[in-house]
């Protein structure tokens, strides 16, 4: 990676370098070192997504809460990780933990290639949970401290739509494996489509070495002189005068928190935890991962009524390879609109869609058959995933990463992304025997009515985040609590406010 020709130089003290950070205009090495960031989602969306395609084929005697926690096992295991991740990378730092992350990805993806048994197999999934849970922890923590406000929503967004990209590598990774050896399912295929992951884990170890430590955590641990060469590799040349004077800046800050509220966890950074986890339980309960997860065992006999258990598992994997692909597709356009339409307005705006797109799948799983009931799905399912894509995947990701104060925000973000993955586990734990007693048909009502519940929260309790500093967003967050409900509720201005 190299640094962008644009730079902004200063010499003299006296100057906050978190403003000249907020103001700047992302380079190229900018959204390299976001795609570094979130190689991270790349493993995530596919170490999650694999396992549909070889669950059928994997031989080990599995039943029961063995067999959901095979398939759902790596969100528990995200929640561990996540709680474990963020008070380590609030102490450590966010880049050496990025780094350990990438390594547990590639050491879960090898034994769950090589494992001799099924005890092993559910301990490799764990393993990979504790990666997922750590990275979504930490990754949106630390672009939303380098990136500037203005773009931050771009940035970040990267995360979501590298999930998406991963979930889709898993689902055409496996296709490919079983269209060249679909006499293998059973013995090699389900291996290498669980083994596969290890190779961009290993490349992310390597690269990631290269990444600057977030300059706020820096500035917030005394580290000057690194705060000075991250800073000079973002395009921020400094003095050491100028870092002192912020990190005073910062300190008195600080101070002036704990003098007035005795605790750093205090109401608004409270307030903030709270709405962040439950957009979180809105994300997961309202049902986008159920068509990603188990997609090929339930979409498979829709498409492929009779033939062989590959053939069958085939034709459920296409189905849910495009339904993947429109999720990339769809998570650009939030990429685009994030920083212009705003956090509120786009994430109702997906949940609206999702409710809608959930009513017309029920209509056509409960009223209609043959080709007319194929259609009718497949139309709504790729507009319930779009929706989300567009308007709440990397939206919840987002205001995780950029509400709370830097001097916590590893703690805060683990806190939520736990609570993400807890919410995550319990629905896919639970959905097949939610399915077996009332039917995948009534299941997407339920999950209407959960995405128009959404949309109420939200316009009650999200503040707009758009074009402000993350130090600015914390201070919504004590405004509300304070008893200021109006503060945040409509588009912020683009204020030049130091941080």
């Amino acid at each position: 990676m190299s640094v962008g020709t644009s730079e902004t130089a200063v010499s003299s003290g006296g100057t906050n370098v978190l403003a000249l950070l907020d103001q700047r205009a992302p380079t190229s090495f900018y959204w390299s070192l976001t795609l570094l960031a979130t190689i991270g989602g790349f493993l995530f969306g596919y170490d999650t997504a694999n396992i549909g395609s070889a669950l059928p084929f994997i031989p080990y005697p599995l039943s029961g809460f063995a067999l959901g926690y095979l398939v759902a096992g790596a969100s528990l295991g995200a929640a561990v990780g996540a709680l474990a991740a963020g008070r380590l990378a609030d102490k450590l730092g966010r880049k050496s933990l990025l780094i350990v992350d990438a390594l547990i990805y590639g050491l879960g993806a090898l034994l769950s290639a090589f494992t001799p048994n099924a005890t092993i197999l559910l301990i490799a999934r764990t393993l990979i949970g504790l990666a997922i849970g750590a990275d979504s922890a930490i990754a949106t923590g630390y672009i939303a401290e380098y990136a500037p406000r203005g773009r931050r929503g771009a940035l970040s967004i990267l995360q979501q739509w590298m999930i998406t990209v991963g979930i889709l590598a898993a689902f055409l990774v496996a296709l490919v494996i079983l269209w060249a050896l679909p006499h293998s399912a059973r013995n090699l295929d389900w291996r290498l489509i669980l083994g596969v992951g290890a190779v961009p884990a290993l490349i992310g170890v390597a690269l990631r070495t290269l990444m600057p430590e977030s300059p706020r955590w820096l500035l917030r641990h005394g580290r000057f002189a690194d705060a000075k060469r991250a800073l000079a590799k973002l395009g921020i040349h400094v003095s050491i005068a100028d870092i002192r004077f912020t990190a005073i800046r910062l300190r008195a800050a600080d101070e002036r928190t704990e003098r007035e509220r005795h605790r750093i966890w205090s109401p608004g950074v409270k307030r903030a935890l709270i709405v962040v986890c439950v957009f979180f339980i809105f994300q997961q309960i309202s049902g986008i991962n159920v068509p990603l997860y188990y997609g090929p065992k339930l979409l498979g006999p829709l498409f492929q009524s009779g033939g062989s258990k590959v053939a069958s598992t085939i034709a459920g994997v296409e189905v849910t390879a495009i339904i993947a692909a429109v999720n990339v597709v769809a998570t650009y356009f939030a990429f685009r609109w994030i920083d212009r339409l705003g956090r509120r307005k786009i994430s109702m705006g997906g949940y609206a869609g999702m409710s809608a797109a959930a009513i017309l799948a029920a209509a056509g799983l409960l009223a209609f058959h043959g080709m007319a009931r194929i259609i009718v799905v497949m139309v709504a399912l790729n507009a319930f995933v779009a929706s989300f894509a567009i308007g709440i995947g990397g939206t919840g990701w987002l205001i995780q990463g950029e509400s709370f104060p830097t001097v916590i925000r590893g703690q805060a973000a683990a806190i939520a992304a736990s609570v993400d993955w807890a919410a995550n586990f319990a629905l896919i734990e639970v959905f097949p025997t939610w399915q077996s007693s009332i039917g995948l048909g009534w299941i997407m009502l339920c999950f209407a009515g959960i995405a128009l519940i959404a949309i109420g929260f939200i316009h009650q309790f999200l503040p707009e985040t758009k074009n402000r500093s993350v130090e600015e967003i914390t201070q919504l967050f004590e405004q509300q609590a304070a008893g200021d409900r109006r503060a945040g509720m409509t588009a912020s201005r683009d204020v030049d406010a130091a941080a």
